[in-house]
C-alpha cells in the first residue's frame, strides 16, 4: 500500500515500540485526513464530534478534521488521494456513483451519517407560507461548492422551478453567513436541510425567530415522481426552538466517503470503533444519532458501495450476511 496516499496530510503509519500491543502484536497508529465544509454548516459540527469522538475511543487513531468548499471540492480530493475520508451530501454521492455529468467515481462508503429533509427558513413575521411564495424573491441556497443547492435544484425541479431563474439565487462563501442574512434581510429566505442543522439553529434562536417552509404533501410526490432517488423524510417536533409540530419533508442521506484505496484493515479498524462507539457519539451531537451501522446499510445506493473492510466488520455483527 502506498505510505504518501494513505496519509496526504504529512501523517505516516507508524509501527514499533510507541505503537499499541494487541497480544504481540502492534496496532499501527494511524493518521486520517477527513474533508468538512466551510465553517458555519452542519459538516465542520459533524466532523469535528466524529474525530473527538473516534481519537478519543481508538488512541491508535488519529483523525484530522479539514475544513473544505464541501462536497463538490471533497469528491476530488478523495479521487486525488488528498484526502483518506470526506463527508457527502446525498445528492452529489448520488451523482458520482451514477457518472452523472462526470464518470462514475470509484470511492467507497465508510458510513451513512445522517439524513438531509430539505427546506427553507424565513423570519417569523415573513409573510412568505410556501415555496411559490419565494419566486422571484432573493434566497440564500447555502455555501458554493456544498451539497445543499444541488439538493435544493432537485426539489425544485419536480416543481417545475429553476433555482438560477425562478429565484434571485444567492451562494454563499461561508455557511455560516446565512442565518444574518435572513434576519436583516438581504434574503428572504435560507435553504438548508437535516436535523439540528445549524444554519436553521441560529434562525430559530435570533431575535425574530423562524417559520420553516417544505413542500406539501402534494408537492413532495410530484418532487418523487420526477427523482424517486429522494426519500420522504421527517424533521421530529423539537428539532429546532419553538418547532412544536414535525415537518414532512424529503431528501437523502449524505455519507463519510473513503478514496478508492484505503486499505481495508484501515477500514474496518474505522468502523468497528465508529460503531463501538455509537451511543457515546448520539450523546455528543444530536445528529450522530442517526450514525448507525444498519442506517449505513439501508443508505447505500447499494451494498458493494459499502467499502470491503466496513463489510467485513458488518458481517462479524451481523448487520449483513
Amino acid at each position: 500500500m502506498k505510505l504518501a496516499s494513505i496519509i496526504p496530510l504529512a501523517a505516516v503509519l507508524l509501527a514499533g515500540p510507541a505503537a499499541a500491543q494487541t497480544g504481540d502484536k502492534p496496532i499501527p497508529s494511524t493518521t486520517i485526513s477527513l474533508g468538512t465544509a466551510t465553517p458555519g454548516g452542519g459538516f465542520p459540527l459533524y466532523g469535528n464530534a466524529f474525530a473527538e469522538v473516534m481519537n478519543a475511543a481508538d488512541s491508535t487513531l488519529t483523525i484530522v478534521p479539514r475544513n473544505t468548499k464541501g462536497s463538490n471540492e471533497n469528491i476530488p480530493l478523495l479521487e486525488k488521494g488528498e484526502l483518506d475520508l470526506a463527508l457527502v451530501a446525498g445528492e452529489p454521492a448520488y451523482e458520482a456513483f451514477a457518472g452523472i455529468g462526470r464518470t462514475p467515481v470509484r470511492l467507497k462508503i465508510l458510513t451513512a451519517i445522517y439524513s438531509n429533509p430539505g427546506m427553507f427558513v424565513v423570519r417569523a413575521d415573513s409573510p412568505y407560507k410556501t415555496i411559490h411564495d419565494l419566486v422571484g424573491q432573493p434566497v440564500a441556497f447555502g455555501a458554493k461548492g456544498s451539497g445543499l443547492p444541488i439538493l435544493a435544484r432537485y426539489v425544485l425541479d419536480g416543481l417545475g422551478l429553476k433555482q438560477d431563474e425562478d429565484f434571485k439565487a444567492v451562494y454563499l462563501d461561508r455557511a455560516g453567513d446565512g442565518p444574518a442574512m435572513v434576519e436583516d434581510g438581504r434574503v428572504a429566505a435560507l435553504w438548508g436541510a437535516g436535523i439540528g442543522w445549524p444554519g436553521f439553529a441560529a434562525v430559530a434562536s435570533s431575535a425574530s425567530g423562524a417559520r420553516f417552509i417544505a413542500p406539501s404533501a402534494d408537492e413532495i410526490a410530484r418532487i418523487r415522481a420526477k427523482h424517486a432517488f429522494l426519500k420522504p423524510l421527517t424533521v421530529p417536533a423539537g428539532s429546532y426552538p419553538k418547532q412544536s409540530e414535525p415537518i414532512a419533508s424529503l431528501g437523502s442521506w449524505s455519507f463519510v466517503l473513503t478514496r478508492e484505496d484505503l486499505p481495508d484493515d484501515v477500514a474496518y479498524r474505522l468502523a468497528k470503533t465508529l460503531h463501538s462507539t455509537e451511543a457515546a457519539f448520539c450523546k455528543k451531537l444530536a445528529q450522530a444519532c442517526e450514525t448507525t451501522a444498519a442506517n449505513t446499510v439501508a443508505a447505500a445506493p447499494k451494498p458493494e458501495l459499502i467499502h470491503p473492510g466496513v463489510m467485513k466488520y458488518f458481517r462479524e455483527i451481523g448487520v449483513v450476511k
